[in-house]
């Protein structure tokens, strides 16, 4: 028991890209914790398993949440290999390292009974929003002080995230031959005159240095028209905005649909991350790096994707994301570097126990206050 790599190449072999394949890697990972002499406790939500593990006492609680969903691949990408220290396959660094090493670390401390209480969260869904994983966990209680979310981070500790607004636009115009386009309204280039529109509102020109420049503005999605010889009458445009952490949805919403002539709807609403860079918990961890790699100095940076960490930011908690070196995440030649998985659970142990010390524990609690 200890090494990571043989739980990380079995999980990888778990086609996981749907709910099934899902549940599968949760009940193999329930499995193998109570095979190391775990409590574990399984969760099921709208067909959805997921587990929480915890151990240690205290009055704070660290959460290791994990995600085993992954996006679609080709079969041969469930076959893990190891190669010039490499280990290839979907979900190698996306993040099935994290949650192999987040299990075992969870497995080597069980019987120290750490002085602080550390929640493992093994969860599905994270690819497709986590509204039936992490964030019916919150809603049920499962929270706690200082989340990791194991996502590949190359070492570094994302401290905040952008949030998610994701809209449906449909717009209509005015049906003409295609040989006399002048007597119609095109609703194709209505909405990309839209599209191009929204990239000048006030909320698309605000910054957030140091770490942000400005939002994010994605044209997702465009359909319409139906034959070549018709002026288009109807247009679905679909739009994934990553909104600056201090900016409010709503009125990112009600600048847009000012603006817009036909209907918009939300499809998603996630909310930022805004962990703050002299958090102690934060502090703690680029402490364990140091310590733990042959890093001198840690990166502190924000991501412009989202994570199931803002789940846990409206019960009062601080979130993270925090990884292990890999690239290529949702490619076709995704990877993990196999060192880097080993290097992480000792991060993670370390960090854990370095809340045995009552100085250190109690920095935290006065800082908190």
């Amino acid at each position: 028991m200890g090494d990571p790599i043989p739980l990380l190449e079995n999980l990888i072999k778990i086609d996981s890209s749907k709910k099934a394949g899902a549940n599968d890697a949760v009940d193999y990972c329930e499995k193998w914790l109570e095979d190391q002499g775990l409590e574990v406790k399984k969760i099921i939500n709208n067909g959805y398993h997921m587990l929480v593990c915890e151990i240690g006492h205290g009055e704070d609680t660290i959460v290791l949440n994990g995600h085993v969903d992954v996006i679609e691949a080709e079969d041969n990408q469930f076959q893990p290999y190891i190669e010039d220290g490499k280990m290839y396959g979907r979900g190698s660094i996306d993040m099935k390292a994290g949650v192999a090493a987040m299990m075992e670390t969870v497995a080597q401390l069980k019987d120290s009974n750490p002085a602080t209480r550390v929640m493992l969260q093994i969860v599905p869904d994270e690819e497709t929003g986590g509204l039936n994983g992490t964030k019916h966990l919150t809603d049920k209680g499962y929270v706690g002080d200082f989340i990791i979310c194991g996502e590949p981070t190359h070492f570094g500790i994302a401290i905040q995230s952008k949030g998610v607004l994701q809209l449906d636009f449909e717009i209509h115009g005015k049906p003409a031959h295609g040989s006399r386009p002048w007597e119609g309204h095109n609703a194709i280039k209505k909405a990309y005159d839209l599209y191009e529109d929204i990239l000048q509102l006030p909320f698309a020109k605000e910054t957030a240095p140091p770490i942000y420049d400005k939002p994010s503005i994605n044209l997702a999605k465009l359909k319409g028209g139906t034959v070549y010889n018709k002026v288009p009458e109807h247009c679905e445009m679909s739009l994934d905005i990553r909104y600056l952490p201090d900016q409010s949805p709503d009125e990112i919403f009600n600048q847009i649909e000012d603006i817009t002539d036909g209907k918009v709807n939300i499809h998603i609403c996630n909310g930022p991350v805004k962990t703050k860079e002299d958090n102690p918990y934060v502090e703690a961890l680029a402490d364990s790096i140091k310590r733990q790699t042959q890093l001198e100095r840690v990166n502190i940076y924000g991501q412009h994707g989202s994570n199931d960490g803002h789940f846990f930011t409206e019960y009062g908690g601080s979130a993270v994301e925090f990884g292990p070196v890999g690239f290529d995440w949702h490619g076709e030649k995704e990877m993990v570097y196999v060192e880097s998985v080993k290097e992480y659970q000792e991060v993670l142990k370390d960090f854990v126990n370095s809340f045995n010390h009552k100085t250190n524990k109690r920095s935290v609690k006065t800082e908190e206050l």
